[in-house]
């Protein structure tokens, strides 16, 4: 019996070595056919595959370089905006914190002099008005016009209504303070009575 088992044993083992060599066998045919289905680029086609990977590439940069190009153009352009809005409104501040020694100036000048002294300190006055007055219009200070001109909001501020027949109504009947802007910005709306 014991020559039977070995017998039998061998056998297996024959068996499974055989097996192995069929399974691998087969895996050689499927690789092969794999092989055959999907044949190596030749060098053209190799090159030709580098050659549009490369030129992705530079279509990905050329566009990130034109993104980054428009970015800085806008950076620049925004930057001069505002150097040229800072440089023609520099004087705003000083401006506006002028014109109360204005509207001084001018309530001292409406004062009658009666007597020599006093007219010759209102001529200095004067001398000194009409100096702060060309030092702030080559800055860019400019009087708002108001009477007998058309209400308007963005540049006057009504503090009284009255009825005036002879007037159309809307019109600015009189100016009680002046208003001034800078350019094209106010600086004080004028305070004005106005038409109902």
């Amino acid at each position: 019996m014991s020559k039977a088992n070995e017998f039998k044993e061998q056998a297996v083992e024959e068996n499974t070595v055989v097996e192995e060599q069929l399974n691998e066998q087969e895996e050689n045919v499927v690789d092969a056919e794999a092989v055959e289905a999907t044949p190596e680029l030749t060098v053209e086609e190799q090159h030709q595959a580098e050659i549009t990977a490369l030129e992705q590439k530079l279509d990905e940069s050329e566009s990130r370089f034109l993104r980054l190009r428009a970015d800085y153009d806008n950076l620049k352009r925004r930057t001069q905006t505002e150097r040229i809005a800072q440089e023609k409104y520099r004087a705003q501040n000083l401006l506006t914190d002028l014109l109360p020694v204005l509207d001084n100036f001018e309530r001292a000048l409406q004062v009658e002099a009666t007597t020599e002294d006093a007219e010759s300190m209102k001529k200095g006055i004067e001398m000194v008005y009409r100096s702060l007055i060309e030092a702030t219009t080559k800055e860019g200070l400019e009087h708002v016009a108001s009477e007998g001109e058309a209400f308007d909001p963005n540049i006057h501020h009504a503090v009284m209504q009255e009825q005036d027949d002879s007037k159309e109504q809307g019109i600015v009947l009189q100016e009680l303070q002046k208003g001034y802007k800078l350019k094209d910005r106010i600086l004080r709306p004028a305070m004005v009575k106005v038409n109902e």
